[in-house]
């Protein structure tokens, strides 16, 4: 659920402390005390995700949990059975975001070894509501969200066809659930945490940091080599999600130490926090200066807006991520007041400097 290799300012020198090194299947490296990497397989561009098997003493906890795919719940219960006992069980199951690829598993973790499960109000109550979709038909309001970005009739029909398909890469969530807020603390691994939510690529992200290691599980909040996808939904056309994740990029640089080992959902563990934070938000600040610049030439529709923010033509099966990170990006124009957005006769905005 990440984003695009968007063209941006250099990329700063970050430090990996294990290479290009990742766990094997049904393996693990041991990147703190008591704290397990595990990578489990993805069935798109990303290839894998990173999870967090942690030893409390006298419990386990797991962090993200991965799809709930055949061969991901099979090196679940290898690492688990082979650890777990009556009087050291698995004791919480910890989700950063609702996305399928960290919550996926989850539900099945939880009922199938007596686990509670850990997580933000938001993003509990968003990834229950969009799991209630299933098997309804595309809404109104999703259709003309996508008709207005301009989409055409193939584009909607697919649309159509694929709506509701979130609830398919979610294993059946618990009916109840531990609240993490910001700025909770609690212990794992022997240690105190905290935890420091971020909002734009998902509702109330939670990573977790834990200042005597040094340490963060930053989820999608914070990754390396990728951005988070940042994008407007149907649900909440007027959105400004750009704003909400660089704001949430300048609270993790107040609330972090630069020189933090960053265990992150995609790639690989790195130092350098504080130069990725400001990449980012300077990346996202030259994408707007590069649609500011087409739009002096004339009005632009969120499709027109692809090749200035992407810099390469966008895949077919890419259109929904590319749009509502484009108009997560003209929106913020929009309430910056630099842009207003007219609707024409044939239904579609068109975005035009003030």
């Amino acid at each position: 659920m990440d984003g695009f290799q968007t063209p941006k300012p250099k990329r700063p020198k970050l430090d990996y402390p294990h290479g290009d090194v990742r766990p094997e299947l049904g393996e693990t490296i041991q990147v703190a005390p008591g704290i397990e990497w595990v990578s489990m397989p993805l069935p798109f561009s990303l290839k894998f995700i990173n999870l967090w098997l942690i030893d409390d003493g006298d419990s386990w906890t797991i962090v993200d949990t991965g799809l709930p795919l055949p061969e991901t719940r099979s090196a679940w219960k290898s690492l688990i059975e082979a650890r777990i006992t009556r009087d050291k069980p698995l004791k919480r199951v910890m989700v950063t975001h609702m996305h399928p690829d960290h919550v996926g598993c989850a539900g099945w973790l939880c009922h199938k070894y007596g686990a509670d499960l850990w997580m933000s109000r938001l993003e509990y109550i968003t990834c229950r509501m969009l799991v209630s979709d299933t098997g309804r038909e595309a809404p109104k309001a999703g259709v003309d969200f996508f008709c207005r970005a301009g989409w055409n009739d193939a584009q909607i029909d697919n649309y159509k066809e694929r709506f509701g398909g979130f609830g398919r890469g979610v294993s059946q969530m618990p009916d109840a659930f531990h609240r993490l807020a910001d700025g909770d603390t609690f212990e794992m691994a022997g240690e105190a945490w905290e935890v420091i939510t971020g909002n734009g690529h998902s509702p109330e992200h939670a990573c977790l940091y834990c200042p005597s290691l040094n340490l963060l599980i930053s989820g999608d909040q914070l990754l390396p080599r990728i951005s988070s996808n940042v994008s407007v939904h149907p649900t909440e056309p007027d959105a400004d999600p750009l704003l909400d994740w660089m704001t949430s990029c300048e609270k993790l640089l107040e609330r972090l130490p630069e020189d933090v080992l960053v265990l992150p959902a995609h790639n690989e563990p790195f130092r350098g926090a504080h130069a990725r934070l400001r990449h980012l938000i300077d990346g996202h600040e030259t994408g707007l200066s590069r649609l500011k610049g087409r739009m002096q030439k004339g009005p632009l529709t969120v499709m027109d807006t692809f090749t200035s923010l992407f810099g390469r033509a966008i895949q077919p099966d890419e259109v929904g991520m590319a749009t509502g990170e484009a108009i997560a990006h003209l929106n913020c124009m929009v309430h910056r007041g630099e842009v207003v957005s007219i609707v024409g006769d044939d239904g579609v905005s068109r975005y035009q400097l003030t």
